[in-house]
């Protein structure tokens, strides 16, 4: 029986290695070892019975093996500093990749702790029957189970690196796609390329799509509280700068609306319509016209504001309808003017009802006849005129805003009031 020879105390663990004959005992199981090993992992640990099959389970087996060997030189027989670093690093670089394959193929670390628990549990076990057999005294034992579980240990640890890195890596890839997805909808790109990118990035598109537009910085608070599904992408979106992003959010009818106001409000936000999916870009369209409309921290809901949609379709031409319509009331002082436009404005939606128009200015009705007469001074026959009604409708239908630059600056007043 061979024993273990020890330049100083027989368990001191930074002096004692095995003698030649023990080592070679040792390592002749190794193979048993890895085969006891991956069968114990294939019987307790569900998740891996299919993995350990196969030319897949025989390459596992034989990694196994090969940490065991490694340990074996660096742990206990060899000593020269740049072969046992070159011998961990291998090691552990196995162990790291092990962990990224784990990630890709779906499995948890959990499952892979596990794993690892039982295969040191096994090699500990097999490894100490041959040691204790070769006369290996009680103290070098215990020295040995220590370096056993602390190799283990450093695998192990190198396999949570690898999983959480392949995690993180996989994670940004598909967000990047899934931001793709969003970007080809805003540009109206072809139903079949967008059933394409959504299948490259595992996302189950849904029956329809919502746009809503709203400052980045409340972007991420919002999305948590949305459909799970729900798309997101800040910049590269045309009409959009870097400090506002389009949510996709997935299946919201008509009854959900309210409640996705409610979600929305205080945010500034731009809810557009509601569109089968593949053609969502008209939802984007519409929200980015409705930007217009957003006032401070306020959100529009585009479907309540669509006549001042179709009224600020063209900004420049509602501008100039009005100022043809409304020529009667240029020489007057923009006082006076500004309060024969809002009692004009008035009579026209109240249908020339006198009582509901001063309800409306919060006047006296006899100060709405007095303006009504006015107006009929300075316009003439013309208010009897339907195409002249008309023309005075769509012209004072709603207030006047100005042209903006950048619609986007207006959102949520993410770069303040531009334009207004």
């Amino acid at each position: 029986m061979n024993t273990p020879s020890a330049a100083a105390e027989p368990g001191d663990a930074a002096t004692w290695r095995l003698d030649e004959a023990t080592y070679e005992r040792m390592r002749s199981v190794l193979s048993d070892v890895a085969d006891e090993a991956v069968a114990t992992i294939i019987e307790q640990v569900p998740s891996y019975r299919g993995p350990f099959t196969g030319q897949r389970g025989q390459r596992i087996r034989e990694a196994v093996q090969l940490a065991l060997d490694v340990f074996l030189n660096i742990g206990l027989r060899e000593t020269r500093e740049e072969v046992v670093t070159a011998a961990m690093s291998r090691a552990t670089i196995e162990a790291y990749d092990l962990g990224r394959g784990e990630a890709r193929s779906g499995r948890s670390m959990e499952a892979l702790h596990s794993a690892y628990r039982l295969g040191a549990r096994v090699a500990w076990r097999g490894l100490s029957r041959e040691a204790v057999a070769s006369g290996m005294p009680a103290a070098a034992v215990r020295q040995f189970a220590d370096r056993v579980f602390a190799f283990i240990d450093e695998l192990s640890g190198a396999s949570v690196a690898g999983h959480a890195d392949e995690l993180e890596t996989s994670g940004r890839a598909q967000e990047r796609l899934l931001e793709r997805i969003v970007r080809a909808v805003a540009a109206g790109e072809d139903p079949e390329e967008l059933l394409r990118r959504a299948e490259r990035a595992g996302w189950e598109p849904p029956a329809t799509l919502t746009a809503v537009l709203l400052p980045a910085r409340r972007a991420g608070g919002v999305r948590t509280g949305l459909h799970p599904q729900t798309l997101q992408a800040t910049g590269d979106v045309p009409g959009l700068d870097d400090d506002t992003s389009l949510l996709l959010v997935p299946d919201v009818p008509a009854t959900m609306r309210a409640t996705l106001h409610r979600r929305l409000e205080g945010r500034g936000a731009v809810i557009g319509p509601t569109r089968p999916w593949a053609q969502a870009q008209a939802s984007v369209a519409r929200a980015l016209r409705a930007v217009q409309l957003v006032v401070d921290v306020e959100t529009i809901d585009t479907d309540e504001r669509l006549v001042d949609l179709v009224l600020l379709a063209d900004a420049e031409a509602h501008a100039d309808l009005r100022a043809r319509v409304l020529l009667p009331l240029a020489g007057l002082r923009p006082v006076a003017r500004a309060r024969l436009e809002e009692t004009l404005r008035s009579w026209l939606l109240h249908q020339g009802k006198r009582e509901r128009v001063a309800e409306d200015l919060f006047v006296h009705a006899q100060t709405v006849r007095y303006r009504m007469g006015r107006l009929r001074e300075l316009f003439g026959d013309a208010l009897d005129d339907p195409a002249t009604v008309l023309a005075l409708t769509v012209a004072l239908g709603t207030p006047t805003r100005p042209v903006a630059a950048s619609s986007s600056q207006r959102v949520g007043g993410v770069s303040g009031s531009a334009g207004r």
